[in-house]
């Protein structure tokens, strides 16, 4: 054995009381760091010849990299959809790494019947019934990915033809509807080999609104003559938050033949609140459906789950046939309903911050999270300079500035905002104006860190800098 490893082994409490430390001391400091890094990052390093054990290598990287890295996981960061990671997540994902464990199959261990419950609670959370059955993922977009493959696979079901065994040519024209799709649609159409061109957009509802025209969708469903298609409904878009109603789309099949695939990656939560479960009545009629964790469960990247009615159709496209994985049963290994064999025990994060906190815990997070974006979203609507781009419908705030709202002029804001080390948000365009997006999904954010993201942005929002 290499002595850096055998003197490792030996020392391997210290090591991790060490390693413990310093992330007890990056974790607490969250609050008094910058929130973004905008500066240049090292030169690349030449590859260690000797190495210098992994105590030197932590020494190197807490004087190298980790000052340079942001304050995502903190309350201040607004960017994306981007949730932090709960104590017990952080416990469970640490043990992840201790236990090591493939979640490819069930022999040997039972880390698959752990990722089964935490599967089922999840399904619970969602409001989802026993006929919907689910996998961890690393994102949303291999969510969405998987559940369109599956709807490809019904695709070709319906026209006599095996995707997985011939390829998607053998579908022919394919139409995939959808009124305001995350860019991981178009992502995925484009790696299933249905082409981004497959994407038909179907207008919204109008009066600032995002959520497709389902009159409109019954006349585009009309125009396709009685040809299967697939239906991307979005449980909470990216700019507004805005919800398809789902209900009324599921209703269309009783005259149209389509797959109902629901993007819900971070809208989803809304069904923990009883005031805005409203907004994803019907996610049970899906056929598959999309959820991000490393956004509203705040639990470490990457995770996210997806779920289907068809597990057979999602077994033809991804089962592994070799003789020494075994060929997929009546439950079928993981490695079977995804495109990775192998892959870390994604679900010990999940299970334990829903062990530890529950439903009540998580409600709490997301109706705070609610509560803290429509405070910012009042602030903005009352500062003059300032202006909202839309209401603010659950936890994104979207504005710009009140006068000549350039994309140039809105990055600098943007930019400006991150250098001061205050906050971080992101760019947008929103109906054909450049904005910026404040998104709460943190379980850390308080009304006081909203309130130092809005003197941020209202400090800088005269003369940002250029």
């Amino acid at each position: 054995m290499h002595p850096a490893l055998s003197d490792d082994l030996g020392r391997l409490p210290e090591i991790l009381q060490a390693a413990r430390d310093f992330a007890v001391q990056e974790v607490s400091g969250l609050d008094g760091r910058p929130v973004a890094r905008l500066g240049k990052a090292p030169v690349p390093d030449p590859l260690p010849g000797r190495g210098a054990g992994a105590e030197g290598a932590l020494a190197r990287f807490a004087g190298r990299w980790a000052p340079g890295f942001s304050g995502s996981a903190g309350p201040r960061y607004l960017g994306f959809v981007t949730g932090g990671a709960t104590p017990a997540s952080l416990t469970g994902d640490w043990l992840t790494s201790a236990y090591d464990q493939n979640v490819s199959g069930a022999a040997g261990s039972f880390a698959s019947a752990l990722e089964h419950e935490t599967l089922s609670w999840l399904r619970e959370l969602f409001g989802l019934g026993e006929e919907h059955h689910g996998a961890f993922v690393s994102g949303a977009t291999v969510s969405n990915t998987v559940g369109l493959a599956i709807a490809r696979e019904w695709l070709g079901e319906r026209r006599g033809v095996s995707v997985a065994d011939d390829g998607a040519g053998a579908l022919g024209p394919v139409e995939v509807l959808s009124g305001r799709p995350h860019s991981s649609i178009t992502k995925a159409l484009s790696i299933l080999g249905l082409g981004r061109n497959s994407l038909l957009r179907v207008p919204v509802l109008p009066g600032n609104r995002e959520a497709v025209d389902v009159e409109r969708l019954d006349a585009a469903l009309t125009a396709l003559n009685g040809r299967p298609a697939v239906v991307v409904a979005n449980a909470g878009t990216v700019d507004t938050v805005d919800f398809d109603d789902l209900r009324a789309i599921a209703a269309l099949r009783e005259r149209h033949d389509f797959w109902l695939h629901v993007d819900a990656a971070f809208g989803g939560f809304a069904a923990l609140s009883p005031a805005y479960s409203s907004l994803v009545a019907g996610l049970d009629a899906a056929d598959s459906v999309c959820v991000d964790l490393h956004k509203w469960l705040n639990v470490p990247y990457d995770a996210a789950v997806q779920f289907t009615r068809r597990q057979d159709l999602q077994v033809r496209v991804f089962h592994n046939a070799s003789p020494y994985l075994g060929l997929p049963g009546a439950d079928p290994d993981f490695l079977h309903l995804t495109p990775e064999n192998s892959r870390r025990l994604r679900a010990l994060p999940a299970w334990f911050s829903l062990a530890a906190y529950g439903r009540e815990g998580h409600r709490e997070i997301v109706e705070r999270n609610i509560a803290l974006a429509r405070r910012l979203g009042e602030r903005i609507g009352r500062t003059p300079g300032l202006r909202l781009l839309a209401p603010v419908r659950l936890n994104v705030v979207c504005f710009t500035l009140a006068d000549d709202p350039t994309e140039r002029r809105v990055r600098a804001l943007a930019d400006t905002v991150a250098a001061s080390g205050e906050a971080f948000v992101t760019p947008t365009c929103y109906d054909g104006t450049h904005g910026l997006r404040a998104a709460f999904s943190n379980w850390r954010t308080s009304e006081a860190d909203t309130d130092r993201v809005f003197a941020a942005v209202a400090r800088h929002r005269t003369e940002p800098r250029l």
